[in-house]
């Protein structure tokens, strides 16, 4: 009588620990998967609207599209071409620097970069700084450090506007992020000048370019062959003049862009070690729980 109260005892027992792997929990009602299908359903469909009306609206729109350029940071793997970025500093700042500002950007930025840390102090100083108040409380000028940023063409908004005809030039540090297509949209807008098409009218002070939204911009055509003289001797043409400023404020927009490369490849290797190893531990952990049957046997009767 003792051994059978003791084995009934033990397989109460033993079904109670199955049972804690045996989930009661009733699954989704067919009413709350019809409702869940239509939601889905709906979402999906709201999405595509969407996307067709945004479609719809650019193509509306009489703008030209920048095709895709191979460019040599263009790579997830690749870093910037630092004599394309030293070129485009020097159209830069014979071209550009006239009207547009660079305001996030230091000279420091370009030590080690393109230019050595001499050069880039020669740069500098070449620039004079409103600094101050000095002992008086009267503003000084004086010779740009490396730690100096960029200075702005024009004191303020309304003097920009009153240079250029009521345009602004917009600032350039962050302009390749700014616009669609990034560097490839820079490189079509300056030598995507031409005529106008038939029909089209131009005010006076703008010129046309098809890349641009509407095809009249404020900024006519700057750049042309032989236009400046690369220190370097490469061949001043229209398209390298606009491939190496398009680069360089690439750069001025993700000056980190290199570093970031350096460290994602330091760090690679330790990432995929504790990734595999993770893997491991997951499958050693939860294979014998993903793999575990349950028996059920019924009680007998006597």
């Amino acid at each position: 009588m003792a051994l059978t109260t003791l084995a009934r005892s033990g397989r109460l027992v033993a079904q109670n620990q199955s049972l804690r792997y045996v989930s009661t929990k009733s699954g989704p009602s067919t009413g709350r998967k019809v409702m869940y299908s239509l939601l889905g359903t709906a979402g999906f469909g709201a999405a595509g609207v969407l996307y067709a009306l945004e479609n719809s609206v650019s193509a509306m729109e009489l703008v030209a599209h920048a095709p895709k350029y191979q460019w040599p940071h263009g790579d997830w793997i690749e870093s910037f071409d630092a004599r394309s970025i030293r070129r485009g500093y020097e159209v830069f700042k014979q071209v550009c620097a006239a009207c547009h500002s660079l305001k996030y950007i230091a000279y420091r930025n370009l030590v080690g970069v393109s230019h050595t840390e001499e050069e880039a102090k020669a740069e500098a100083a070449e620039v004079m700084v409103t600094d101050g108040p000095d002992e008086s409380g009267e503003m000084f000028q004086r010779p740009g450090k490396l730690s100096d940023l960029f200075q702005p063409p024009y004191p303020n908004e309304e003097a920009a506007r009153h240079a250029n005809n009521g345009a602004y030039p917009p600032d350039l540090s962050l302009i390749t992020n700014a616009r669609h297509g990034k560097e490839d949209y820079l490189f079509a807008l300056l030598t995507g000048y031409c005529d106008p098409p038939a029909g089209v009218t131009i005010s006076e002070g703008q010129a046309y370019n098809p890349y641009f939204p509407g095809g009249a911009i404020g900024m006519p055509q700057m750049l042309y062959d032989e236009v400046i003289e690369y220190s370097d001797g490469t061949p001043a043409t229209a398209s390298q003049l606009a491939k190496d400023v398009s680069c360089f404020l690439k750069w001025a927009t993700e000056p980190e862009h290199d570093q970031r490369q350096r460290i994602f490849w330091r760090i690679f290797p330790v990432i995929s070690v504790l990734f595999v190893a993770t893997w491991v531990v997951k499958r050693s952990k939860w294979s014998s729980l993903k793999t575990r049957k349950i028996v059920f046997t019924p009680k007998k009767y006597d």
